[in-house]
């Protein structure tokens, strides 16, 4: 008799729609993004529905155990084997919640994908390490989601990426050129969470970019944290009360990332409060304002998207859509209105991708091709399906 697992895949490969939980939690450690979405078809034919969404906080106690563990480089290895398997655990009882809420049982769900929670991403150009290749690491393990809900679990996806020569990140490129080219716009996508990326869609798809860009939400959530007790500057209230302080924001901004070629990757490995420190020391800022601080970090944010954008794109860019949770912030907003002139800037919403639900819906996706789709080569992006399967029983 034929394995019932593999039977299963097939027969699901066979459907002519799947439905499938996207999973996203990022680094600014909010919590977990649930995305509901139906899919028919594969690559350049796929098409999507966002049926539910909704975000789970992360309690204060998860957000300290996760932080013990992220973006170190000395760790409790008993912790790390602990998370791993309890933020998997965790994540399930979320999505039983979540389908319950929602009106649907497991047993209608086709597939999960899970990103899992990044606690260190090391690609070779930051750990410089001879003999040792570019490297990430997620965890909240997928056989845990899967024997917990019932429901067929694809996980860390990020690896074959990085095996098959990339670096791990950004995995926009792939959702990004399939649900968001024009034939005739020139667009960029822009996901501003705890780190920035972009994708550059020409109409012509010819010279496709996909790169992280520098810190998004993390630093500007950090001081807000440190210095407000509040976990992100809600609505940029903090950040429109202060002002720039120039020779700060200069000192954040010259830095080798910046000048690297794309594509390129980050994280708070570098954009940590020690490089803002360092920062400071250089400006002489030591004392600024916290207020100051916030707007100078929020600054830095929309001023190193720009001078990408300015630097590297030669055409002329006719939209930006933004997401993720610098899309709600007006005071990076605006200074990315203020400072591309000529440019129409909106959420990705306007074209039916929830600016919020943008990642759940990225990592879906990539669950759907590993099942129905053949490996893609976009931009400078390895042709590789992504994920690995796990089962419940």
């Amino acid at each position: 008799m034929p394995n019932a697992n593999l039977t299963k895949l097939l027969d699901l490969a066979q459907k002519p729609q799947r439905l499938i939980i996207g999973l996203m939690s990022g680094t600014s450690l909010d919590g977990l993004d649930i995305a509901l979405c139906r899919f028919e078809g594969s690559g350049y034919d796929t098409r999507f529905h966002l049926l539910e969404f909704t975000t789970v906080p992360y309690t204060d106690d998860l957000k300290i155990d996760i932080r013990e563990v992220f973006a170190k480089e000395q760790v409790s290895l008993e912790k790390l084997c602990l998370l791993n398997a309890s933020i998997g655990s965790l994540h399930a009882s979320m999505i039983l919640k979540a389908l319950e809420q929602w009106g649907y049982t497991p047993q209608e769900i086709d597939l999960i994908a899970s990103h899992g929670q990044t606690i260190y991403h090391a690609p070779k150009r930051l750990h410089q390490q001879e003999g040792y290749p570019n490297a990430t690491l997620q965890i909240g393990d997928g056989d845990h989601i899967a024997v917990s809900t019932g429901i067929t679990t694809i996980s860390d996806m990020r690896q074959k990426h990085v095996a098959a020569g990339g670096e791990g990140a950004p995995l926009a490129l792939y959702g990004d050129v399939l649900l968001g080219s024009h034939p005739t716009e020139n667009r960029i996508l822009l996901n501003m969470g705890g780190i920035s990326n972009l994708t550059w869609l020409p109409a012509s798809k010819q010279g496709i970019i996909c790169t992280d860009i520098g810190p998004g939400n993390t630093l500007i959530d950090g001081a807000c944290m440190q210095y407000f007790d509040r976990p992100y500057d809600e609505d940029g209230r903090i950040a429109l009360s202060g002002k720039i302080n120039e020779a700060l924001l200069a000192a954040l901004l010259d830095h080798l990332f910046f000048a690297e070629p794309a594509p390129k990757t980050t994280g708070p490995e570098l954009f940590g409060r020690k490089y803002v420190t360092n920062a400071q020391e250089r400006a002489n800022a030591l004392d600024v304002a916290p207020e100051d601080l916030v707007t100078t970090l929020s600054a830095f944010t929309a001023e190193a998207i720009v001078r990408f954008v300015k630097g590297n794109i030669r055409e002329p860019v006719h939209l930006l859509f933004t997401s993720g949770g610098g899309a709600r912030n007006p005071y990076v907003v605006a200074y990315l209105h203020r400072s591309l002139p000529g440019v129409k800037v909106a959420d990705t919403g306007t074209i039916g991708i929830n600016a919020d639900a943008k990642e759940a819906i990225l990592f879906a996706l990539l669950a759907n091709e590993a099942v129905v789709g053949e490996p893609l080569q976009i931009g400078d992006g390895p042709a590789v399906l992504m994920g690995k399967f796990s089962f419940p029983l």
